[in-house]
């Protein structure tokens, strides 16, 4: 039974979005007045009083994809840290509370999950993932032996995906994550190279007029235009679709990190005569600097030139927005369950369903199956992504 109510949510998800996925829409029942429907009342059992184990299903799935060598990670990937934060109203529902929405940029109801990705320039697939619980739910608040921060949790999710067999080149970040100086801390001490965003007035104590933000820094690096770039040295971009852009990188110095330091500040950008808020990134990373006196043969991590480190925090930048709107299309935030388990569950589900979007990518049906259109793992065809659009037709299962 538990098989085949599986099977049945799978092939809900992996089905065109023509309505909410929610119980209803998943059971083919109409909205609040089918939700006593015994197909959807399947379901709510399936999510929320079965007896299948989340992690178990989410561990076989991992297996299977880092032992296929169509989506096995390797050393040049990137492993990458985000967030997701979707609406849900009430306060009877785990997890939910008011706090940051970044996709909606406020702060309102909702749930937020920390997750972990994989990805390179070809493929990319979710690895973990757990939702935060706010302060509010617990009787200690943040005191409360049960709290966790989201920085707490990204560390443990980190944990298991080198458990689970996953290599990349480095962890990447958005500022949030990467302001904090004990979770980089963190990564080095597990052996990790990463490369992280930092806010761009991110303060550093200094005398006088030393540079005191990683703009700051930026500022103090000679730019005399493309023909004269002082301390800038062109970096390419290379698109999903082809496309090039020149951007302009450079290794600052902002307090002790610099050029030869364990920690190097590189700052890319579009223009760095007006370093522009949508156009400029500055990164955080412990991949040492070729020639530098971290470049050795028995050094933790492979030296990174700047153009590396530009190619590894553009994986993430491009996969960040894709990686959430595959998500709404397999009906990510779509749940009407309230326990913490049966949303596990859910989003345990989704990222099956977001797999097999990879593993017919790659392994596509007879042209003979009858199909069913499924969410494109790329997103959708914008510049940095690219089009791709398969179909499928098996019946989704884990093995």
């Amino acid at each position: 039974m538990q098989g085949e109510l599986r099977q049945h949510y799978l092939t809900g998800l992996l089905a065109p979005r023509d309505r909410n996925k929610t119980l209803t829409g998943l059971a083919g029942s109409e909205p609040v007045i089918g939700a006593q429907h015994a197909a959807v009342q399947r379901l709510q059992y399936f999510l929320s009083q079965s007896t299948w184990d989340p992690d178990q299903v989410n561990r076989r799935r991992l297996e299977l994809l880092v032992n296929d060598p169509a989506t096995a990670p390797h050393a040049r990937g990137v492993l990458a840290i985000d967030d997701s934060g979707d609406r849900k109203d009430g306060t009877a529902t785990a997890h939910v509370g008011r706090q940051w929405l970044g996709r909606y940029g406020k702060t309102d109801n909702g749930i937020v999950t920390v997750t972990t990705v994989w990805a390179d320039e070809r493929v990319y697939y979710p690895l973990h993932a757990e939702p935060y619980t706010p302060a509010s739910h617990f009787a200690k608040k943040q005191a409360d032996p049960g709290f966790r921060t989201k920085l707490q949790i990204a560390a443990d999710l980190i944990g298991k995906a080198q458990a689970a067999g996953v290599v990349c080149r480095a962890v990447v970040a958005d500022s949030f994550y990467g302001d904090h100086d004990p979770l980089r801390g963190l990564l080095s001490r597990s052996g990790l190279g990463f490369v992280m965003a930092l806010k761009p007035s991110r303060g550093t104590w200094q005398y006088g007029a030393d540079a005191y933000t990683p703009k700051d820094a930026a500022r103090l690096v000679p730019w005399g235009g493309p023909d004269d770039p002082g301390g800038w040295q062109p970096v390419v971009r290379r698109f999903r679709d082809g496309h090039t852009e020149t951007w302009w990188a450079t290794d600052a110095r902002l307090g002790w990190w610099g050029p030869d330091g364990h920690t190097r500040l590189v700052i890319a950008t579009t223009d760095p005569h007006t370093l522009p808020d949508k156009g400029t990134w500055y990164l955080a990373t412990n991949l040492p600097r070729p020639g530098g006196p971290y470049d050795a043969p028995d050094a933790a991590h492979e030296a990174a030139d700047l153009t590396e480190v530009v190619r590894l925090y553009g994986i993430r930048h491009w996969i960040e927005q894709s990686y959430k709107q595959v998500k709404d299309e397999l009906g990510w935030a779509d749940f009407q369950v309230r326990s913490a388990i049966a949303i596990r569950r859910h989003q345990t589900l989704v990222n099956c369903a977001f797999s097999f979007c990879w593993d017919t990518w790659f392994d596509p049906p007879s042209t003979d199956d009858v199909h069913t259109t499924a969410a494109d793992p790329s997103g959708d065809d914008s510049a940095e992504r690219g089009p791709i659009r398969r179909t499928i037709s098996r019946i989704p299962q884990l093995a």
